[in-house]
């Protein structure tokens, strides 16, 4: 019977251990960790510019026409008319610019943004962003990025090589950004909160409600659905939602959630929750294993012959089709620790866990979703 690596054994009985080792207490989040507050959020911004002084990795302006049109578009805004001109530089690309407007960003705060290029250009590498105004999704203007573009790729080629590491068209400006206009939102004036689950549950919902209601001591808190919890505000909280929101944050409730198995089929990957049941089921596993080998063999003619030397391949052929494999049996109700141990005992890899957690799901014996990456 084959045998499961030493390492994955250990790893799965580390992750069955971690999950079931942990006490009640362990298990409680704080309302921060598991909902975000309603309106409170980033909002993203985008823009259309232009990076200069690339040493010849820029775009080709034969090949990209918008390209072309706003260098001419610049330099008529600065009083050079090259309407008709023959240009060849490859020492410009136009990019994209994205940047995320942090919530209550004041005017003045600096952002980070992302550089990423349109055309046929190699490398933005010693580039640098002209002024690029960057919109919301309305339409208006709310930050101005410049400044020189950092990557973490680069290119080289000569004749008959080329190196690449990394993504060189995409780079990076750290605090590249300067907001000019503030999105108004006013906490204060509001009269209820909302509070959004990150994971819908109607059960982490309502533990939500009754942990802030016992905190308040009184009724203001409601689930509305499973991924919202409406907040009515105390009159001693009115216009002090800092501190309403900083208490409720801190508040402690344990979060369930559907008992689910995550399979990434590409890497072997395999997540279970430690709520997965499984019913009484009968497991066998056998694998079929081909090895081939090759020996060549030289072969030499005898003394004043007129033979030649050769090589002569020898193959070897060899079946196992792994009898020694039994049928487990897991019984009704085993634990997620009790499936990994039943599951190992059976010398299977990450793959085959993968076909047996499917085909258990089949004959109905899994209590649980599984869900494909």
């Amino acid at each position: 019977m084959p045998s499961v690596p030493t390492r994955l054994i250990s790893l799965l009985g580390l992750v069955a251990l971690l999950l079931f080792a942990a006490g009640p207490a362990s298990a409680l989040s704080r309302v921060k960790d598991l909902a975000s507050i309603e309106g409170v959020r980033q909002n993203q911004l985008v823009g259309y510019g232009i990076v200069v002084g690339l040493n010849g990795t820029g775009d080709t302006l034969n090949n990209i026409p918008f390209t072309k049109q706003s260098l001419q578009a610049m330099l008529e805004r600065l009083g050079v008319n090259t309407r008709g001109a023959t240009m060849r530089t490859q020492n410009l690309a136009a990019v994209m610019v994205t940047a995320s407007l942090p919530p209550f960003a004041a005017q003045g705060t600096r952002i980070d943004v992302t550089v990423s290029s349109l055309g046929d250009a190699k490398s933005l590498q010693g580039g640098t962003l002209l002024v690029t105004p960057l919109l919301g999704a309305d339409g208006e203007v709310y930050a101005l990025a410049q400044g020189s573009v950092a990557i973490a790729g680069f290119a080289a080629e000569g004749d008959a090589a080329k190196i690449t590491r990394g993504v060189p068209t995409n780079g990076r400006i750290s605090n590249g950004a300067n907001i000019e206009r503030e999105i108004a939102f006013k906490l204060n004036d509001a009269r209820s909160l909302r509070l959004s689950l990150r994971n819908p549950d109607f059960t982490t919902s309502k533990r939500i409600a009754a942990a802030i209601n016992d905190f308040m001591g009184s009724d203001t808190a409601e689930p509305a659905d499973p991924a919202t919890v409406t907040i009515q505000i105390p009159a001693r909280y009115n216009g002090n939602m800092i501190r309403l929101i900083t208490e409720v944050e801190q508040l402690k409730v344990e979060p369930d959630q559907t008992a689910r198995v995550v399979v990434d089929e590409r890497s072997g990957i395999i997540v279970m929750g430690r709520d997965v049941r499984v019913s009484t089921v009968a497991i066998a596993q056998g694998n079929l294993t081909v090895t081939i080998t090759e020996q060549p063999q030289v072969s030499q003619p005898n003394p004043l012959s007129n033979g030649q030397t050769v090589v002569v391949p020898r193959t070897g052929v060899k079946v196992d089709t792994g009898d020694g494999n039994k049928l487990a049996l897991v019984k009704e109700g085993v634990t997620l620790r009790e499936l990994v141990d039943g599951l190992n005992a059976l010398g299977v890899g990450p793959r085959d866990l993968i076909s047996i957690l499917q085909a258990i799901k089949a004959a109905g014996a899994l209590q649980a979703d599984i869900e494909l990456m």
